[in-house]
């Protein structure tokens, strides 16, 4: 075989009349750092195979051609780190979790370079099929699978993201059933039976709509008891071994109005809090916050606390999730005319329409009662 190099990044060799061995040098992998080169087998005549060459060459250094021996669970690792600054501690523990329990096992071993949008089709089909999960598990999955490889698209590390052209299940909205009135009166009670403190964090809950990190995070400057009205600043979330303070899930702050009621309990747990850090010979921090086991207020509560208590309320026995009292909160408010505006900016939604996609049948229901009232005035 004959062989002769055509510039720095290329070579041609003769495998026999009219067939050449074109091979390009592609730059180093990214995490062996070994060279790297790949060879393509072409036929016709010595100029055409040139010319040929000359094309690759430019594609290598445009940034269409890359080669590396990296798989799937090394650039998912990577994107992790990457991107552990700009998601919440929660999520990266999940994603983490996803990488190591699914995807892992399953095409974490594929190189980048092989991976097809045809493989990823078909592990979507054996998560939905065979694992049974849920279709929003399963885009989820998808979600983090699609946003490393865009990372490794940015990165070089391959040509194109192979999941954009991917088909995962369909997701199916699901009708939101909150529990009752009586139910949530009786939660309430059932709360502060357990512990006047807990049933303060229910009632707020209910009357708020508060996501669970978000009541957790609230400290006593953000309550404003002669206005009724309280700040949401911050969330706590869980971590590995503890708890840690984080922004809210939009990454913006927003002032709630309560109910005279509420705050009435507030002020009670206030006066509860301050004798309960004055016992212990200390006194509460001003910033200290509203639900903790620290006498002077200096820790958050837990939140997966939150949902074990709530989850072991007699009245629960584990029918109604603690995000349900969210729930109630928005369809009781949607139900009794309060526009959607108003309820999406109490909810803390990062617009109207994600409330009006997740509450859609509550104003169905609305649409339905305006027609007949409109029909009663006709007769």
């Amino acid at each position: 075989m004959v062989s002769y190099c055509v510039g720095m990044r290329g070579s041609i060799r003769v495998k026999k009349p009219g067939t050449w061995e074109l091979v390009v040098d592609i730059g180093r992998d990214p995490l062996t750092r070994r060279r790297r080169q790949r060879s393509r087998t072409f036929h016709g005549t010595k100029r055409e195979a040139e010319r040929e060459l000359r094309r690759l060459v430019t594609s290598v250094e445009d940034g269409r051609m890359t080669g590396t021996d990296v798989v799937v669970a090394d650039l998912l690792g990577r994107w992790l780190e990457l991107a552990s600054d700009q998601l919440s501690p929660t999520t990266i523990r999940e994603y983490r979790r996803l990488v190591e329990k699914r995807i892992g096992p399953a095409i974490g071993s594929v190189p980048l370079t092989k991976l097809t949008t045809a493989q990823l089709d078909e592990f979507y089909q054996a998560l939905t099929k065979q694992a049974g999960l849920a279709p929003a598990s399963v885009r989820q999955i998808h979600s983090i699978i699609r946003r490393g490889l865009r990372q490794g698209v940015k990165w070089g590390w391959i040509e194109h993201n192979v999941a954009v052209n991917a088909t995962p299940p369909v997701l199916r909205s699901r009708r939101i059933e909150p529990p009752s009135l009586d139910m949530i009166r009786s939660l309430i009670s059932a709360a502060e039976a357990y512990d006047p403190s807990f049933g303060v964090l229910v009632r707020i809950a209910i009357a708020t709509g508060l996501r669970r990190g978000e009541l957790c995070g609230l400290r006593w400057i953000d309550i404003d008891l002669d206005q009724c009205r309280l700040h949401v600043r911050r969330s706590v979330a869980a971590i590995p071994g503890g708890a840690t303070e984080k922004s809210t899930k939009t990454g913006t702050s927003r002032k709630l109005s309560i109910d005279m009621a509420t705050a009435q309990q507030l002020g009670d747990h206030l006066r509860r809090m301050e004798d309960r850090a004055a016992s212990a010979d200390e006194l509460l921090l001003p910033d200290g916050y509203l639900f903790s086991h620290s006498p002077d207020g200096s820790t958050p509560w837990h939140p997966d606390n939150v949902t074990g208590a709530f989850r072991r309320l007699p009245p629960n026995q584990g029918n109604i999730r603690f995000h349900d009292l969210r729930h109630a909160h928005a369809t009781q408010l949607l139900a009794r005319g309060v526009d959607v505006t108003t309820v999406s900016g109490r909810l803390g939604h990062a617009n109207s329409s994600t409330t009006l996609n997740i509450y859609a049948h509550v104003l169905d229901e609305k649409d339905h009662a305006a027609a007949e009232l409109i029909g009663e005035l006709l007769e």
